[in-house]
């Protein structure tokens, strides 16, 4: 004969209560410009192995860009970093005039031009594995914005490029058109992406999930918060705050911990701003001191994989 062992509902709420919560185990990295970020002892203290890294996608083109790229590589190389590497609209060229109410769009590429601009970054870099085709496609400064076959014509192209890489298939800011913009995206790659680039600091400084679900609404797969963080500034809706942006942070994580999908996250950025900047999200000081933000990144990755 068999019997079963009933617990009092006292005794099995503290059962329940003293086991381990759940925790996330999506990867943790860094978004940052600067490869002055190798050097700050805050920063290898975070024992991290990931970075991601934008560039404009004809930098080669240009002396000072190719310079600035080949240094961060270089130091991020040196220090063992994995970088994701995202390719973006040419510097500068998006203008927003609105005095005049009106905008200049930034020139896109043609699918020959993307190509060979890939080939050539992975010729001079061949270490590099994991790419992001084009940054924020969904944004209106970007020669994407409500153009998502070009979208698809550009992660097509970086997959044929670098058949054993991988490739972040659409990469979006978690605005209103979201979820028809992947879906229209899909429809052009026949539905074969399956890793999901999100910019989600509106889900984050406003404490809600929106942008996250609405993406893994319409997609299959993974999702890597690309580009995401705590604010300390930005214009009138987010004064000035390091604390705020602290809360903010860990709320980022608990985002991770309820949504399995979230594989990724890398935090935009390390360093912060002077207080004069419109934006500022960064986890220290412009000298590299800590703010709020980066005691709160270091306890919420404490037990993460790296």
């Amino acid at each position: 004969m068999r019997y079963r062992v009933i617990l009092p509902i006292a005794a099995l709420l503290a059962v329940l209560a003293t086991a381990p919560a759940a925790q996330s185990k999506a990867r943790i990295g860094l978004s940052e410009q600067s490869p002055a970020v190798f050097d700050q002892k805050n920063w290898s203290s975070l024992k991290l192995k990931r970075v991601r890294y934008v560039l404009p996608w004809d930098y080669a083109k240009h002396v000072s860009n190719h310079l600035e790229v080949a240094a961060f590589m270089t130091a991020a190389r040196a220090k063992k970093q994995e970088v994701l590497v995202t390719f973006s609209a040419t510097r500068g060229c998006f203008v927003n005039n609105k005095y005049k109410k009106s905008r200049k769009a930034c020139k896109a590429p043609s699918k020959k031009a993307y190509t060979t601009a890939v080939k050539n970054f992975r010729k001079e870099f061949p270490y590099t594995k994991v790419f992001t085709p084009w940054n924020e496609v969904n944004h209106v400064s970007q020669p994407t914005y409500k153009k998502p076959k070009l979208a698809a014509t550009y992660y097509k192209a970086m997959k044929a490029a670098c058949k054993k890489c991988t490739v972040i298939a659409a990469d979006v800011l978690d605005s209103s058109d979201v979820k028809s913009y992947l879906r229209k995206f899909q429809k052009a790659t026949k539905s074969k992406g399956r890793i999901w680039g999100l910019h989600n600091y509106k889900d984050v400084n406003r404490k809600q999930s929106k942008g996250v679900r609405n993406v893994m609404s319409v997609t299959r797969g993974q999702v890597w918060l690309t580009e995401t963080g705590g604010i300390v500034k930005f214009g009138k809706d987010f004064p000035r705050s390091t604390k705020r942006a602290a809360n903010r942070t860990k709320y980022m994580f608990s985002l991770a911990k309820k949504y399995k999908r979230i594989k990724r996250i890398y935090n935009y950025r390390y360093f912060g701003e002077p207080k004069s900047a419109r934006f500022d999200a960064g986890l220290v000081n412009p000298n590299g001191s800590s703010r709020p933000g980066y005691k709160q990144f270091k306890k919420s990755i404490k037990g993460l994989p790296r």
